[in-house]
């Protein structure tokens, strides 16, 4: 490589990590700004060109921070005419899976995921049996009955069981339990439970029917008490069935070796 054509690709690399660096620096002084308070949901963040001049930097470079922006759901963009970027309005349910799938690429255990939702449900439910609106007192009873009806298929009642815990956590009128909880569900709640029988459908149907009294009867100790002791039932199946599937791979492993 001759000098100046070495000379011209240095450059390019500082560059582009100057622009990286701009970049970075937008993203984190909006960041600031929103945590702050100096900026709200629904305020106007400007054009590209707006930002660009704001911060002295490239159009490319505001692009690049608007695109992260959006990534991280801090903003909204809209095109053409009045179009520019806003301050997102958030829904944290959106993030839930995104947190779900980290939590899986990281390898996190059952047992670990399970002592984080046991340590959610068991709060969820005394918030619940505090701030429970006749609406949800409602929804905790139809989903019993719905469970109720179809206690004869397994995998209808795993999915009732799980909207039946989800409905607990929204009865406690905490959007951070309720967020963290959704997310923990992606990664722990079998699609298909494989090891229920009848006979444990039943028994959950009547522990859920217990919490949803105590969540009625206004009682936060009796309900934390129940769903602690639920969910530590829940981790040791779960645990359990995670044990039992990972020496079943190791299995098949050492098969396809042979």
């Amino acid at each position: 490589m001759s000098l100046d054509a070495h000379r011209n690709s240095t450059a390019r690399i500082v560059l582009a990590g100057r622009s990286s660096s701009l970049s970075a620096q937008i993203v984190a002084e909006v960041r600031e700004a929103l945590f702050a308070k100096r900026l709200r949901p629904g305020d106007f963040l400007g054009t590209e060109k707006d930002l660009a001049a704001r911060f002295d930097a490239s159009r490319i470079v505001a692009r690049d921070a608007l695109r992260t922006l959006e990534a991280l759901g801090i903003v909204e963009i809209r095109m053409g005419k009045g179009g520019g970027a806003r301050i997102a309005h958030g829904n944290p349910r959106l993030f839930a899976e995104s947190l779900a799938v980290q939590l899986d690429l990281t390898g996190v255990s059952a047992a670990e995921i399970m002592d984080a939702q046991r340590a959610i449900e068991t709060l969820g439910a005394e918030l619940a049996a505090e701030n429970a609106t006749p609406a949800d007192i409602e929804k905790l009873r139809r989903l019993l009955g719905e469970a109720e009806a179809a206690i004869g298929d397994l995998d209808e009642f795993t999915r009732l069981s799980r909207d039946f815990h989800l409905a607990v956590a929204e009865a406690s009128h905490n959007r951070v339990i309720l967020v963290q909880l959704v997310s923990l569900q992606h990664v722990s709640w079998p699609r298909r439970n494989v090891t229920a029988t009848p006979k444990l459908a039943r028994h959950i149907l009547e522990v859920h029917t217990k919490l949803a009294d105590l969540i009625e009867l206004r009682d936060p100790s009796g309900a934390r008490a129940l769903m602690d002791d639920h969910v530590k039932m829940i981790r040791a199946r779960r645990v359990a069935e995670s044990g039992q599937a990972g020496a079943q791979t190791r299995r098949n492993g050492h098969l396809n070796a042979c």
